[in-house]
């Protein structure tokens, strides 16, 4: 059992950055895949980016290339970072961290593919 905490949501101007950190905890020594996702109000969890297991690959949404960057701070990816800059009331959303123990170079972009999520943390962002 793998379990995330997400942090560093919160309120944003249009234009400000903010930074978002999932923690993952478990009994496995191999590497997670991770991923976050958002989910505005009145709409359906939709992909935000992704890291493989390795660390090398790097995956965005169109709408938030360039303006967002996922990192990780181990090898691990046992604690991954989502930095957004530029931000809009677009993004306003739940943003949720996901992992799966599955080792890819190419992480999905679907739900079904995460076998961990977060609890989510909120992300307001006023024009």
């Amino acid at each position: 059992q793998v379990q995330l905490t997400e942090s560093g949501g919160g309120l944003a101007q249009a234009g400000d950055s903010l930074t978002l950190s999932c923690s993952a905890s478990g009994r496995t020594a191999s590497p997670y895949t991770m991923a976050w996702f958002r989910q505005a109000p009145g709409e359906e969890r939709e992909f935000v980016s992704a890291i493989s297991s390795d660390g090398r690959y790097l995956y965005y949404a169109n709408s938030v290339k360039g303006r967002f960057t996922i990192s990780s701070a181990n090898t691990k990816n046992s604690v991954i970072y989502l930095r957004m800059d530029t931000l809009t009331p677009g993004d306003t959303a739940v943003y949720y961290c996901a992992a799966t123990l599955t080792q890819t170079r190419a992480p999905d972009r679907r739900e079904s593919s995460y076998d961990f999520w977060g609890q989510g943390t909120q992300v307001t962002v006023s024009s």
